[in-house]
């Protein structure tokens, strides 16, 4: 594929929208942002907070630490802290650098004020609404498909910003319409790096630090260490204990940012860290890794494009598969093997359901992994271990 050619170009952009950086469960971060764009229109700190939210955004806050506040859950308190003190530039890092004195303030707020959740009463699947009052002045901020996208803006009444429906559905994503697996691994093949090291490094950098973090210290059910612990030392062990490290440290309110995946920082690591894992202990190339890497995460994102943001489908079955032809490809596998993996993988796990984001979720993430592990090693040991159909 040449630098020039269109799906090239569309290629290279997916990677650069879907691998961006966030700092928390992205569903919270999610309200944040909303909340804190609100109180940017309002002007003001409001007395009063309502969120509405579709039942995925509830379902996927309701459980999980907030990052910067002292351990709190929840929408009320996701939505106070971008309130408070969020950036509302920063998008998806708009609770990445609160100070100490700004987390007592947001617990103090969360005494003291009104936040109301209710659920939203329309067939959105992703949907957020942040209305903030202070006297008199009111100001909504509408979110609607994907975790930046804001659709509406109103300010006592006005109409302030608003999107047509058809760039508010898509999020003003690239299409993903072509997206294939052979035309996926052939970009993998041929991408330039200049295009893509920036990208990938980022990703590498920011998700073996939470992973680490995760294994180091006590985050909350340690499932990357009791991996290690009850199942010993060898690639596959090693490589699931980084994702579940990485899940456990972020979703336990650690402050450092991953890189995500699909709008999904479980998506991100699951997709990256085993890959990274692998390319260690087979002693392959910087550039190896990255075109791996490439492969995991267009995989990744092409199994989620017809799904979208949040289903009851389990998004990192995608990113375990996509991590599966990443480490098939860094053990020399062509298209064959590779299609051949992401199918035989996907037979074995995708009845996997999603869960609120949770301490359920941790363990899951090493267990979307071991179909794709065994499947990538039936494929490159035996011609038998064939899909009934090639993507």
């Amino acid at each position: 594929m040449k630098p020039d050619d269109c799906s090239y170009q569309i290629y290279l952009n997916l990677l650069k929208e879907e691998l961006i950086p966030a700092t928390g469960c992205t569903e919270p971060i999610s309200v944040a942002y909303a909340a804190a764009m609100a109180r940017e229109v309002l002007g003001v700190l409001p007395d009063t907070c309502t969120i509405e939210a579709s039942g995925n955004i509830i379902k996927n806050v309701k459980s999980v630490v907030v990052p910067n506040t002292g351990g709190l859950k929840g929408i009320a308190a996701a939505a106070v802290a971008g309130i408070v003190a969020g950036d509302a530039s920063k998008k998806l890092e708009v609770l990445g650098a609160i100070e100490e004195a700004a987390k007592s303030q947001i617990k103090e707020y969360l005494k003291a004020h009104t936040v109301t959740v209710l659920p939203a009463h329309n067939d959105i699947v992703f949907f957020i609404a942040a209305t903030v009052k202070k006297g008199n002045d009111e100001a909504t901020v509408v979110i609607e498909y994907e975790h930046t996208n804001i659709v509406q803006i109103v300010r006592n009444g006005e109409t302030q910003f608003e999107k047509g429906d058809g760039s508010a559905e898509g999020g003003g994503l690239t299409d993903r319409n072509s997206l294939n697996v052979k035309d996926i691994l052939d970009f993998a093949d041929s991408v330039r790096l200049e295009d893509i090291a920036e990208i990938i490094e980022r990703q590498v950098t920011y998700n073996c630090a939470v992973s680490e973090e995760g294994l180091k210290h006590d985050w909350g059910a340690n499932i990357g260490k009791v991996l290690l612990k009850a199942y010993g030392n060898d690639i596959r062990t090693r490589a699931r204990a980084a994702a579940a490290a990485g899940s456990d440290a972020r979703m336990s309110g650690c402050e450092k940012p991953v890189v995500i995946v699909s709008g999904s920082g479980n998506q991100g690591m699951t997709a990256s860290l085993p890959v990274i894992e692998y390319a260690k202990a087979l002693h392959v190339s910087r550039e190896k890794l990255y075109r791996a890497l490439v492969l995991s995460n267009l995989t990744t994102i092409y199994q989620k494009a017809g799904i979208g943001r949040l289903s009851a489908y389990c998004g990192a079955v995608s990113a375990g598969c996509g991590a599966g032809a990443g480490i098939a490809y860094l053990h020399g596998g062509g298209y064959e093997e590779i299609a051949h993996t992401i199918v035989n993988a996907l037979a074995i796990t995708s009845g996997i359901v999603a869960t609120a984001q949770s301490l359920l979720v941790r363990p899951k993430s090493p267990r979307r992994l071991m179909p794709a592990f065994l499947v990538t090693t039936c494929t490159r040991i035996s011609s038998n271990f064939l899909a009934a159909m090639v993507l």
